[in-house]
């Protein structure tokens, strides 16, 4: 069973890689002028975002709490790190879209950047690019370099986290634009 929903989390993080690809490319495309994909990626989640962002805060918690609570690896000094900058997306971003708080979406912003920050220096560390602290080889077994999960290749916790960070970033900037008139895309769009 725990190898089940190892490959099953992993599969998730590929579909929100995906996503979070999609909204990379529209977004160059909307630097070049052509507004278009991205305006229909925001309309695909107008009104949800929020949601969406939860879900995907909750998904990459519950995730991380079945990885070292079900399926017993420890984390590393840099994986709390990381549960410290989504925690609080998962149980801030419910509220915020209960109360329709689409502007609050602003003051979390920097979560999700900083914990992007340390799941790349994790990751960085995990192929070996950089050298990890004394602090992460005394953390867990095997220290912050250990691959506790690497599935289809190249998924490992911090890739999982990293997507999570980039999605719910996302998610967050599509709902500070506001559908008032005030929303940059549209207008620049003539919608």
């Amino acid at each position: 069973m725990t190898h089940t929903v190892i490959v099953t989390l992993a599969a998730l993080g590929i579909v929100g890689q995906i996503a979070v690809l999609a909204i990379i490319v529209a977004a160059i495309l909307a630097a070049a002028g052509v507004r278009g994909p991205l305006v229909f990626q925001r309309n695909l989640v107008r009104g949800y975002e929020l949601w969406l962002a939860f879900v995907v805060t909750a998904v990459a918690t519950l995730g991380s709490l079945f990885f070292s609570e079900i399926a017993d690896f420890v984390p590393c000094k840099l994986c709390w790190f990381q549960r410290i900058f989504m925690y609080p997306l998962a149980l801030v971003v419910p509220l915020m879209a209960l109360a329709r708080d689409n502007r609050a979406a602003r003051y979390l912003l920097p979560l999700p950047v900083i914990g992007a920050g340390v799941a790349v220096y994790h990751i960085m560390i995990e192929e070996g690019w950089v050298e990890q602290a004394h602090t992460c080889l005394i953390s867990a077994p095997g220290g912050c370099a250990t691959k506790w999960v690497d599935e289809f290749g190249y998924v490992t916790i911090p890739i999982l986290a990293l997507t999570g960070f980039a999605l719910s970033f996302a998610l967050l900037l599509f709902a500070m634009l506001r559908p008032d008139g005030d929303d940059p895309l549209e207008s620049a769009s003539g919608a």
